[in-house]
């Protein structure tokens, strides 16, 4: 289902961008806060489905350069990525570890497998809205 209002294609490459962002900006606020991995994700394929009503399932495709079943797949290792420091460790699974990388000149970047296991969820809801409603749209036409 394509469609040929200038309004709609306008709107959908002005405003796909700005969420692509905000999807960013919920998926790293995430665990103790309000936003996460399947906010962000949702907020994520909104912004595709937007551009799949203004441009056609095909151009969707492209845009994404993988299979929506890919990013499904890639979202569930993470997921299960994340459960492998915990057993390194030998902690139960999904244990939040933590770790501090220093940053050129002043500073630490926190990284944790909370963070890996949101961005599992992010793409795999990402990746499974993107599956159906591309093959919603690609049934009708």
């Amino acid at each position: 289902m394509k469609t040929n209002t200038l309004i709609l294609h306008t709107a959908a490459l002005a405003i796909m961008p700005l969420q692509l962002m905000f999807s960013v900006f919920l998926l790293l606020r995430g665990h103790d806060e309000p936003g996460g991995g399947f906010i962000g994700g949702l907020v994520a394929a909104s912004a595709f489905v937007l551009y799949a009503f203004a441009f056609g399932a095909e151009s969707t495709r492209k845009l994404l350069r993988v299979s929506p079943r890919d990013i499904l797949a890639a979202g569930l290792l993470f997921g299960l990525a994340s459960t492998i420091p915990a057993f390194w460790t030998g902690q139960a699974m999904l244990t939040a570890l933590w770790w501090e990388v220093p940053l050129p000149g002043e500073g630490y970047l926190k990284l944790s497998t909370v963070l890996i296991f949101d961005i599992g969820v992010y793409l795999a809801v990402l990746g499974t809205l993107m599956t159906f409603v591309i093959s919603l749209m690609e049934s009708d036409e």
